[in-house]
């Protein structure tokens, strides 16, 4: 299954695109998408928009997966980043691939195996779980793979038995 994962913001919205497997993920493709400071948010908003639908045709994933947002301290910036993250997930929902949603807490655990891991604990291990020479940089590209892999992990598991299950394949009469 490839699996697009998306760390939204305005500025930078970093992105992952890996192939899952059951527990074996492969990297595939990351990087991220910037708009220009000092621009209206309309104007990057609509930048967004038409990035992220160019993105989504040359990777072509069957699903996708979103961090949350976490506001902290500047609840000004984490408004701007929703703005941003809806027209991600409405040009996710034009495209046709199907959304899922981690907290950061739950993209920890699945990659650190702590939701109280640090930020480099996980890229750690994100270089590590896709085999990777050196950390994903930016940090945005490293988030988004991180999240793209706790999807894989969430998806392919066997706990996850309702997207693949075959009653027939398992009937012992």
């Amino acid at each position: 299954m490839r699996i697009l994962g998306i760390d939204p913001g305005v500025a930078t919205i970093g992105f992952g695109l890996v192939e899952a497997q059951r527990s074996a993920v492969r990297l595939i493709q990351y990087g991220v998408i910037t708009t220009p400071a000092g621009l209206p948010l309309s104007v990057r908003l609509h930048q967004i928009s038409q990035d992220m639908s160019q993105l989504l045709e040359q990777l072509k994933p069957e699903e996708a997966a979103v961090e949350e947002l976490f506001f902290s301290k500047n609840i000004t910036t984490g408004i701007a980043v929703a703005h941003g993250r809806g027209v991600i997930l409405l040009e996710l929902e034009r495209a046709g691939v199907p959304v899922y949603e981690y907290t950061p807490m739950q993209v920890k655990q699945a990659v650190a195996g702590y939701g109280g891991a640090d930020k480099r604990q996980v890229m750690l291990m994100t270089q590590r779980l896709l085999r990777m020479q050196s950390v994903p940089r930016p940090d945005d590209a490293a988030d988004a793979l991180a999240i793209a892999i706790c999807h894989g992990r969430s998806a392919t598991s066997l706990l996850n038995m309702e997207r693949t299950f075959d009653p027939k394949r398992y009937d012992t009469r």
